[in-house]
């Protein structure tokens, strides 16, 4: 069983700028596709080649990519008038409310996932629970002593903050060194971390981009190779301009992306080196593609682009508490060898019920914490600080 492969925030744009309502929903695009992905992974048997929506895990790397364009966008004109201090602020503000929400929201689901799958569980101390909990709510990586479920995660009641943790490693480097970087020195650093991506995907044991979520020598590479040319290259494609005009932006690239994240395992055996080729090149060239596509339509109007924004509000609370569903569903799976005709149902319901989490918890939790959090360490009278409802959900 492949451990989780979700995504992260990217969406940093500040209050007083439009932001691009394309990408906003092509992250919520990704967004549902993981959850598809992972719902779906409970019936592969851990047989890559079996796995449906077989590339959703490339999704990371699409929001790792975001997250460099739309952070760049937001912050590389303030910090004539914005020090490290706010830019961090800022950054726990989007980002660490939601966080506390999946760890606490996993914890409360743990002790429904007992079974043989996932054997630790029983043996896990309400102690124990309290304190993996806690130190969750930190997106600090976890040693693999507090792995208590037996998937080598650093998160292990919610894996998808393995994701969040290198989101805070970009940005610490974008706000230390990065912005410093011409687009040229960027463009260099894009190739030498490319050159890490290709020999994780071509030369790595599984000839794939899967991995991060793990505290030792070889997850740590895999998560560095996903983050650093992504997220660099989404640098440079913000401070290039390079942009491609689209009459219909949003529908192309969605289409695009979802057929990128669905592809059959390519060359017919779980590590054919045309499966980790395959990865590359998605994440270094059609990606980059996607994003020049959607960053060249801003207009705000059409049925499309009222669909991204919805898509785009959802997207980070989907992500993000959507995964201990998952554990409990793929346990059901396993565990009672449930037949698709009997899981395919609840699966769907599955997906309808993390949409639902998704917006009530965007509406009655993260969008209020933020803006109290806003108002309290920013200021009420802070540039950006005081939110509108629209522009809360997309602030930085």
């Amino acid at each position: 069983m492949t451990a989780p492969s979700a995504a992260t925030s990217t969406d940093a744009t500040a209050p007083a700028k439009s932001h691009y309502v394309v990408l906003d929903g092509l992250r919520g695009v990704a967004a549902l596709t993981v959850v598809l992905f992972h719902t779906l992974e409970a019936y592969s048997g851990g047989d890559p080649t079996r796995q449906i929506i077989n590339h959703g895990y490339l999704a990371v790397d699409f929001f790792f990519l975001l997250s460099g364009f739309v952070v760049a966008y937001a912050y590389d004109d303030r910090w004539g008038r914005m020090r490290h201090r706010a830019f961090f602020l800022r950054r726990l503000i989007r980002l660490q409310p939601m966080v506390v929400l999946g760890s606490l929201f996993g914890a409360a689901l743990f002790y429904l996932q007992a079974g043989p799958l996932f054997p630790k569980i029983a043996a896990t101390p309400v102690w124990q629970l309290l304190l993996v909990m806690l130190l969750g709510c930190t997106v600090l990586p976890l040693p693999k002593a507090y792995d208590v479920r037996g998937w080598d995660e650093i998160h292990p009641l919610n894996g998808p903050a393995w994701s969040l943790f290198y989101e805070y490693v970009a940005n610490v480097a974008y706000a230390l060194v990065l912005r410093h970087l011409s687009p040229r020195v960027l463009a260099g650093l894009a190739l030498l971390a490319a050159g890490l991506l290709l020999d994780v995907a071509l030369r790595g044991e599984r000839r794939d981009l899967i991995g991060g979520w793990s505290l030792d020598a070889a997850g740590i590479k895999v998560g560095l190779a996903r983050l650093c040319y992504p997220f660099i290259a989404g640098m440079w494609l913000m401070r290039s301009g390079l942009r491609l005009r689209s009459r219909h932006a949003f529908p192309l690239c969605a289409g695009l992306l979802v057929v990128a994240l669905s592809v059959p395992r390519l060359g017919g055996t779980p590590h054919h080196i045309a499966n980790g080729l395959y990865d590359a090149l998605c994440v270094l060239l059609l990606f980059p593609l996607i994003v020049a596509l959607g960053a060249g339509e801003k207009r705000a109007g059409g049925w499309s682009l009222r669909v991204a924004r919805v898509l785009g509000d959802l997207s980070f609370p989907l992500y993000i508490t959507h995964y201990p569903l998952i554990y409990v569903y793929t346990a059901w799976v396993v565990d009672q060898r449930v037949p698709p005709r009997i899981g395919a149902p609840v699966g769907v319901a599955l997906v309808i019920v993390a949409v639902v989490i998704a917006r009530l918890s965007l509406t009655f939790y993260d969008v209020p914490v933020r803006r109290w959090l806003a108002r309290r360490w920013l200021g009420a009278r802070a540039p950006g600080a005081a939110l509108s409802a629209r522009a809360d959900r997309a602030a930085g």
